[in-house]
């Protein structure tokens, strides 16, 4: 069981049944639930009211069923940016995710809703988004992803600082790329320095040049 540690969780889901199954579910986790709504409007609300340490969030949400819930979950990064989002759809709206990643991807998750088959990874995605960790799904990141293949700097990525790119944005770290690509771990080092030097990304004091590189992609 994931050790939740009383995280505070605000859902926003507008089916009554899944959002009563979320809450049972993360309950019995050790989460704490504060608010579990059905419309973006009360989910902004409940988060003004009582600052949650993370929000799961629906994209389409009353009135009109489109993307009610990504783009109140734009405002939400912009006026609680200490709360983490995780988005939980069937759906994959890349104009809007990707301007939700724009700010910077930590505490930021994108999941799709059938291909959650592990509870127990949904409770550790969401513990990592809490945490101000990242949490995408591999098909979340290739729809992302198709836009940027269009750009100059991004087009002089080979194919393999590409795959690496991809696992990055999933959250992965260095010794996960190198188990899921068959390589050593000095391989996948070689292949980040060199996304790094190809994406004009230097190293910086500041800047998390990990977050960087994946929001080039990201944001194009």
């Amino acid at each position: 069981m994931v050790d939740a540690d009383a995280i505070r969780v605000v859902i926003a889901e507008d089916s009554a049944i899944l959002r009563d199954g979320l809450y049972q579910l993360l309950t019995d986790r050790g989460f704490a639930v504060t608010w579990a709504v059905g419309d973006a409007e009360s989910l902004e609300e409940a988060i003004a009211a009582d600052l949650p340490d993370v929000a799961v969030v629906d994209i389409r949400m009353p009135p009109n069923f489109t993307d009610e819930g990504l783009r109140s979950a734009i405002r939400l990064r912009q006026s609680h940016p200490s709360v983490g989002i995780l988005v939980f759809s069937q759906y994959v709206e890349t104009r809007y995710a990707a301007e939700l990643l724009a700010g910077g991807a930590a505490g930021i998750g994108y999941l799709l809703k059938d291909r959650v088959a592990d509870v127990a990874d949904f409770a550790e995605a969401l513990v990592r988004v809490a945490s101000g960790g990242t949490a995408l799904d591999p098909e979340v990141v290739t729809q992302l992803m198709g836009a940027s293949r269009r750009t100059d700097a991004l087009a002089r990525l080979s194919d393999r600082e590409r795959q690496v790119l991809a696992l990055m944005a999933e959250g992965r770290t260095n010794s996960a790329i190198a188990a899921s690509l068959v390589v050593s771990e000095g391989a996948v080092e070689k292949h980040v320095a060199n996304i790094f030097s190809k994406l004009d990304l230097p190293v910086s004091s500041t800047d998390h040049r990990r977050i960087l590189a994946v929001l080039r992609y990201l944001e194009a």
